[in-house]
This record gives structure tokens, sequence and C-alpha cells, in this order.
């Protein structure tokens, strides 16, 4: 990211996170949890996806700002919690009865084969250096993988996010409170007029 571009984004990023302060908690009890993200492109993505699922709220450790402008507006609309270490963001997960799911390639269980409990937190790692700590020694963490059938060593952080959240939705899905996504008429998109 150029220089110029930075400091557009972290504008941004301090503006949003003024509005965020009003967001309110979506309708599912599952939390995600980025542990030490970049701060260009992922993590924007993966409050989009936080807010179309539903997700109560995300949690940040080891990062200090993002560019939110991936994330579409999202940002201000999901609650977030933002933490030094990873450890203190536990801290907080377990006193609230949360069980902690860590994605890394390899480890644990596949997603699909796992029940989660309905407070659950999805801990996502870094985009090359992965989890910030061992997923497979922390206790209190459950390691959790997206099975895998090519040859790449893992998935797109924020594509994780997606499936992940997919699958707690897919077990504990309010299809009460499930929206339509709007036209994009209805958003002042008018594809006709593009011709």
């Amino acid at each position: 990211m150029s220089k110029g571009k930075t400091e557009r984004a972290k504008l941004d990023f301090l503006k949003q996170r003024f509005q965020a302060g009003k967001a309110v908690a979506g309708c599912h009890e599952f939390i995600l949890v980025l542990d030490c993200l970049k701060p260009d492109f992922n993590v924007g993505k993966i409050f989009r996806t936080a807010e179309t699922f539903g997700a109560r709220e995300v949690m940040l450790s080891g990062i200090e700002w993002f560019d939110p402008g991936p994330g579409v507006g999202s940002f201000k609309k999901v609650p977030s919690k933002f933490f030094k270490a990873f450890a203190d963001c536990k801290a907080e997960l377990l006193a609230r009865g949360y069980t902690i799911y860590a994605l890394a390639p390899g480890a644990g269980a596949a997603l699909g084969k796992v029940e989660f409990p309905v407070k659950t937190a999805l801990v996502l790692g870094n985009e090359g250096l992965g989890l910030s700590f061992d997923a497979s020694g922390t206790e209190g963490v459950v390691p959790l993988r997206i099975a895998q059938y090519g040859q790449s060593q893992s998935l797109n952080v924020s594509v994780a996010a997606s499936i992940a959240a997919y699958e707690y939705v897919r077990q504990h899905g309010r299809p009460e409170t499930e929206t339509q996504p709007q036209p994009n008429e209805l958003r002042g998109f008018h594809p006709q007029e593009e011709a």
C-alpha cells in the first residue's frame, strides 16, 4: 500500500471506528477473532462477512488499524473490540462462556465434522505467518481445519472466514432473521445506464 493510500485508509478507519461505536450485535452468537492480520484488504472483507452472516462481533488482536474500504461500510455496522495480544482476547472469550476454535491448515478436526456450540469464537491468523500461537498446544483453544483437496497450503483468510461463518450459520442459523439483499436498482445502481 502506498504512503498516500495508507494515510487515507487510516483516516477512513478512524471515521468508521467512531461510527462503529453505535453498531448493534448481529443476530447470531458467533464471534470472529482476527489474530495479527495485515492491515490492507482482508480485515475489511472479513467485517463484510461478519455483517452478512450476523456475527455477534469481531475481535482483533495485534491489529492497530486496517483499511475498512474493502468492507464496503461493514466496519461501522459490526461491533468490534481491539486487543494488544491474543491472550487477552482469549481470556475475555472464556469468561463470556465461548468455545474457541482456531482455524489452522492441517490441525484438528475438519470443519463440518464438528458441532459448534451456540457460543462459538472462530480465530483466523495472519495471511503469511498464521496464528500467533500454537492452536494444538494452547489451553482453551480447539484446533480446526478446512478440508482441502488440492495442493495449495491454505485458503485466503477472508475466504476461510466466510466458509467458517457459513458453517456456523448452517448449524445455528435463525431463518426468521434472514434478510434479502437489495436489488442493484434499490441501491442506486442502474445497469441500463452503464451501456
